[in-house]
C-alpha cells in the first residue's frame, strides 16, 4: 500500500464537558498510534469513571482498524454516531470516549445520537485537528565557502532545519516534504555550483 503524503489527526489530548437535559457528558479524545493504545485509553477512562452510567467509545486508527461501543446505551445511538463523526472529520489515529452520568431525563434515540455526535465533535475541537505531512531528511555536506549562501536561502524556506555541524566541512540536515525533494535538490546544486554532497535520509511525518 502506498504511503500517504499526509493525513488528518488530532494534535493532543483534548477534554470538554457538556450538559444535556441534566445528563453530564465528559468528552475525551486522544491521538493513538495503534489499536492497542486506543483500547488502553478506553479501558483507563472506564476504570476512572467506573461509577458512570456509560463509557461509550470509538476509535479510528485507519479505515481497516476501527471500532465503536455503545456500552449499554441503546444499540446504534452512541458508538456508531461517534465513529461517523471521526469519518466525517477524516481524522485517523484517534480515539474518543464519552462518559455519561444520567441526569434522570431520557433523551430518546435521536437525542442520544445528537448528544454523542456533538460530544465527539467537541472533543476533537478541544484536541485540535492537524495534518502531518510526510517529510524526508536531506543531509548536505559542503565547503565553508557556501555557508553564507546556503544559510540565507534555506532560512527563507519553510523546511525544518537541524543545527548545522561544523567540522572539516559543514554538515546540515533539513526535512522536506517528499513531493518537494527533487526541487530542493536542484536548488542546492545551483546554490553551491554543484559542489555540495547531498544524501537522502529517513522518512517521518511532521507538523508545522
Amino acid at each position: 500500500m502506498k504511503t500517504p503524503l499526509s493525513y488528518l489527526t488530532i494534535a493532543r489530548y483534548g477534554e470538554t464537558e457538556i450538559i444535556i437535559q441534566k445528563s453530564r457528558f465528559i468528552c475525551q479524545a486522544t491521538p493513538v498510534k495503534t489499536e492497542e493504545e486506543a483500547q488502553k485509553f478506553i479501558a483507563d477512562i472506564s476504570k476512572k469513571y467506573w461509577d458512570a452510567s456509560h463509557n461509550c467509545s470509538a476509535y479510528l486508527v485507519t479505515d481497516l482498524i476501527q471500532k465503536a461501543s455503545d456500552d449499554g446505551e441503546p444499540s446504534g445511538t452512541a458508538g456508531k454516531p461517534m465513529l461517523e463523526v471521526l469519518h466525517s472529520k477524516k481524522v485517523q489515529y484517534t480515539a474518543v470516549v464519552i462518559t455519561r452520568y444520567f441526569g434522570g431525563i431520557k433523551l430518546g434515540a435521536g437525542g442520544l445520537v445528537r448528544a454523542y455526535s456533538q460530544g465527539t465533535s467537541a472533543a476533537l475541537e478541544a484536541a485540535g485537528i492537524v495534518q502531518p505531512v510526510l517529510h524526508q531528511s536531506i543531509n548536505i555536506s559542503f565547503d565553508y565557502t557556501h555557508i553564507g549562501k546556503l544559510e540565507h536561502e534555506l532560512r527563507q524556506t519553510s523546511y525544518f532545519l537541524d543545527q548545522p555541524i561544523f567540522t572539516e566541512h559543514v554538515s546540515w540536515t533539513l526535512w522536506v516534504p517528499v513531493d518537494e525533494i527533487e526541487q530542493i535538490q536542484s536548488q542546492i546544486i545551483d546554490w553551491t555550483h554543484g559542489q555540495a554532497n547531498v544524501e537522502l535520509g529517513e522518512l517521518e511525518y511532521r507538523v508545522k
